[in-house]
């Protein structure tokens, strides 16, 4: 996974501002707008301990673009606007050539191990999910060798189980690999 520095891995992780009633909504609706931001602020803050490793460049994409997070050392861009898929395609485009994995920040359960075999897996794959237990998945990877196709995540039924399955078909015939299954938190329960 080393290499030269315009080729080496990197890890984004989309976060947004933890601001109660802009962040972890449906979370918010279940236990409280307050206490779903204090509990995103603390598993920002986590997943960035977490996933850190000076295998590949950690970057926090933020929304919204001036957004003010914890651990500001931590490379940063702005997502920009548009849905999930505009916003994630728009990070595979706009990075430096080489294989780029993204995140989301509400996975309890991901660890470096985790994003390792996702960068090994674009060893002989141009797409890596990591599928989540509702349908739709914590982590996304691209090779990155040869042009993205102009649909890449467009028309995905996003907060769906549709949503692997839709993302999968914007690929254009990508070799696609599949690794660890991981939950995210949405509701109460998934606490």
């Amino acid at each position: 996974m080393t290499g030269s520095p315009e080729y080496r891995p990197r890890l984004v992780i989309m976060v947004k501002e933890p601001r109660a009633g802009r962040v972890k909504t449906r979370l918010g609706r279940d236990i409280g707008m307050v206490p779903a931001a204090w509990w995103f602020r603390h598993q920002v803050a986590h997943t960035i301990r977490a996933l850190g490793d000076a295998r590949w460049e950690t970057v926090l994409a933020v929304t919204p673009d001036g957004a003010r997070l914890p651990r500001a050392a931590l490379a940063r861009m702005g997502q920009g606007r548009g849905d999930l898929g505009v916003r994630m395609a728009r990070i595979f485009r706009t990075l430096p050539p080489g294989p780029a994995v993204i995140v989301g920040a509400d996975i309890p359960g991901s660890r470096r191990a985790h994003v390792a075999r996702a960068f090994a897996a674009l060893g002989g794959h141009e797409a890596v999910f990591g599928p989540a237990t509702d349908g739709g998945y914590w982590l996304v990877g691209m090779k990155r060798v040869r042009a993205l196709p102009g649909g890449l995540f467009e028309g995905v039924r996003w907060s769906s189980r549709h949503a692997l399955a839709d993302s999968i078909a914007t690929l254009g015939g990508m070799r696609v690999a599949l690794v660890d299954r991981l939950s995210d938190v949405d509701r109460a329960g998934d606490l």
